[in-house]
C-alpha cells in the first residue's frame, strides 16, 4: 500500500509469515529505542492475528486485540461466502478453499471468485489458513485484552468469546454500539456503511479510554 509497495515486488511473492515478520521487526526496533520503557502490540480485524504472532515472537510487553476472529480464516471465510454464493459459485469456492485448507493450489478458478481466489494471491492464502487464532493466542504468557464491538456485522461476539475461552486469564470488553471499523453505529446497514468511507464518524467513545487503562496497567505490572 502506498510508500510500503516496494517492499514486496509482487503479490505472488507475499506470505502471511511476510506480515508477522514485519510486525515482529518493528516491535524489535521500537523495543531497543531508549524513549520507550515498554512496547505492546494492537491488532484489528486480520491484523489481530498477525499481531499476536508478532507480540509471541518478539515478547511484547501485553497484546491487545480488536475484533479478531478465534476460528482459522477459510472457517470465517467459509461460513461469510455460503449465502452470498449461488450453488453453482458455492461448490466452486468449497472446492478451492477445501485445496488450499490442505496445502495445494486451485485451478480453474471461475471468473466470478478471481478476486478472492486468483492464482497470485492463493500462496498467500494457503500461508494464512494454516493458523488458527484461538490455538496461537495460548501462548501468549503477557498481558491479553479482548476487545470487540457489539454491532460489528463482519465479526460476532462469539469469535470474541472463543479467543477468550482459549485464553481465560485475557480480558474480555464489549464495546456497546462500536462496529467493526470501530465507529459508533446501529445495526442498520446504511448507518453501517456511511462508518466505512466518511471519516467524521468518530471512534466508540470508549474504545481508546478501555484500551489505554489496559496498557498503562500493564506497563507497570
Amino acid at each position: 500500500m502506498a510508500a510500503s509497495a516496494t517492499a514486496v515486488p509482487s503479490e505472488a511473492d507475499l506470505r502471511f509469515e511476510t506480515y508477522i515478520a514485519d510486525a515482529t521487526a518493528w516491535l524489535a526496533m521500537l523495543k531497543a529505542d531508549k524513549r520507550f520503557s515498554s512496547v505492546s502490540v494492537i491488532g484489528h480485524s486480520e491484523g489481530a492475528l498477525i499481531g499476536m504472532l508478532a507480540a509471541k515472537a518478539g515478547n511484547a510487553r501485553a497484546y491487545v486485540s480488536i475484533a479478531g476472529v478465534g476460528r482459522g480464516a477459510s472457517a470465517v471465510l467459509r461460513e461469510q461466502l455460503a449465502p452470498a454464493l449461488p450453488p453453482p459459485l458455492a461448490r466452486e469456492s468449497e472446492r478451492i478453499l477445501a485445496a488450499l485448507e490442505g496445502g495445494r493450489e486451485a485451478g480453474n478458478v471461475p471468473p466470478e471468485l478471481a478476486a478472492l481466489y486468483r492464482a497470485s494471491v492463493q500462496p498467500y492464502l494457503i500461508s494464512w489458513f494454516k493458523y488458527v487464532p484461538a490455538t496461537v493466542i495460548k501462548d501468549l504468557k503477557m498481558p491479553v485484552l479482548l476487545v470487540q464491538g457489539s454491532t460489528d456485522l463482519q465479526v460476532p461476539l462469539s469469535e470474541a468469546e472463543l479467543l477468550h475461552k482459549a485464553l481465560p486469564a485475557a480480558q474480555l470488553v464489549v464495546v456497546p454500539g462500536m462496529n467493526h471499523v470501530l465507529k459508533e453505529a446501529s445495526l442498520e446497514k446504511e448507518r453501517q456503511a456511511a462508518t466505512y468511507t466518511d471519516p467524521k464518524f468518530p471512534f466508540a467513545h470508549t474504545l481508546v479510554p478501555t484500551i489505554a487503562s489496559f496498557l498503562r496497567k500493564a506497563s507497570k505490572d
